[in-house]
């Protein structure tokens, strides 16, 4: 499920898009632009939203990102390997933030990056 699905049916379970863009404060062709690519909206506006909906910012941001790993030939990942990591670290709950930053890494690379953040967050415990 995309974001955008997400928050249209949570908006339809406290009524219609127009009623909900009312309730938040929002101009409806705001929110109906909001609904078809929430990725293009404003902090400010995907915050309303979410206080509407009584979410998190940070839960939105984890529902389905529909993130596809290019081929090789496209060129984003040099081999299999780091393409393979880079699922594993798109996928795995608190790294997916690593998993842009690794564009260009070897799987390598990621794998020490993972174990450094690891061994950081360990020393705050």
């Amino acid at each position: 499920m995309t974001r955008e699905d997400y928050l249209k049916e949570k908006i339809k379970e406290q009524g219609t898009q127009r009623e909900f863009a009312a309730k938040i404060g929002m101009p409806p062709s705001t929110l109906f632009s909001i609904l078809r690519n929430v990725g293009g909206a404003s902090i400010d506006n995907i915050i309303k939203i979410c206080k509407g909906l009584n979410i998190k910012p940070d839960e939105l941001a984890e529902i389905g990102e529909e993130i596809t790993i290019p081929s090789e030939t496209k060129g984003y990942y040099t081999n299999s390997e780091a393409a393979e990591f880079a699922e594993y670290l798109r996928t795995r709950p608190g790294a997916r933030m690593l998993f842009s930053a690794a564009k260009d890494m070897s799987k390598e690379e990621m794998e020490e990056t993972v174990k450094y953040i690891e061994f950081l967050k360990s020393k705050h415990k």
